[in-house]
C-alpha cells in the first residue's frame, strides 16, 4: 500500500518535472532571440547572455535525459545551480543597470527598440530563474523519491529472499525429521524381525 502511494506520488512529480523542463526549454530558446536581435555579432555582454541561455537549454536537455534514464543527476543539478546563478546576475545587471547594459550591448537599433528588447530579455530571464528554481526543487524531490522507491524494492527483495530461505530451511528440517522417522521405523521393523527370527531359533 505504501509502495503504491510512493509510486503514484513519484509519477505525479515526474509528470510535473517534465512539464516544467519543457517550459524551461521553451523559455531558454526564446531568451536567445532578444539578445540576437539587439546586435549581431554580439558584444561580450550579449555573448554572456547567450551563454546563460545555452546553459539553460543544456540543463533542460539533460533534465529530460536524466528523467528518462535516472542518470546524470549530479550533472543536472550542477548545471541548474550554475544556470540559476548566471540568470540571477543577468537579471540584476539588466534590471538595476539598464542604461549601462544598453551601452555595453552597443545596439545599432533605435534606443526605444533596444530598451524594449533588453526589458524583454530581463523578463524572460526572470521567468527562467523562477522556472529553474522549480525544476531544481522538483529534481531533488524526484531523486529522493527514486531513492525511497529503490530502498523499498531492496527491502522487498530482502524480505522475499528471507522468506525463501526460511521456507527452504523448514523444508529441510521437515525432510530431515521425516528421514529420521523413516529410519526409526525401519530400525523398529528390523528389531522386530530379529526378535522374531532369533526368538524362533531359541525355541
Amino acid at each position: 500500500m505504501a509502495s503504491s502511494k510512493l509510486r503514484n506520488s513519484c509519477s505525479f512529480l515526474n509528470v510535473l518535472l517534465s512539464f516544467l523542463n519543457f517550459i524551461l526549454f521553451i523559455l531558454s530558446a526564446a531568451s536567445l532571440a532578444p539578445t540576437i536581435l539587439i546586435k549581431m555579432p554580439p558584444t561580450s555582454l550579449a555573448f554572456a547572455f547567450l551563454m546563460v541561455s545555452c546553459i539553460s537549454l543544456l540543463s533542460s536537455f539533460i533534465g529530460f535525459y536524466s528523467h528518462l534514464t535516472h542518470f546524470c543527476y549530479i550533472t543536472h543539478i550542477s548545471l541548474l545551480i550554475a544556470s540559476s546563478i548566471a540568470q540571477l546576475f543577468g537579471i540584476l545587471a539588466l534590471f538595476t543597470k539598464e542604461k549601462l547594459s544598453l551601452s555595453m550591448l552597443k545596439s545599432p537599433r533605435d534606443p526605444r527598440e533596444a530598451k524594449l528588447l533588453v526589458r524583454l530579455e530581463c523578463g524572460i530571464l526572470m521567468a527562467m530563474f523562477v522556472m529553474q528554481l522549480g525544476v531544481l526543487t522538483l529534481t531533488c524531490a524526484v531523486h529522493s523519491c527514486w531513492l525511497r522507491e529503490y530502498e523499498g524494492l531492496e527491502a522487498e527483495r530482502e524480505e522475499t529472499a528471507k522468506k525463501r530461505r526460511q521456507k527452504i530451511a523448514r523444508v529441510q528440517e521437515e525432510s530431515m525429521a521425516n528421514a529420521a522417522k523413516i529410519a526409526e521405523i525401519k530400525g523398529k521393523e528390523f528389531d522386530e524381525k530379529m526378535k522374531n527370527k532369533y526368538g524362533q531359533w531359541m525355541k
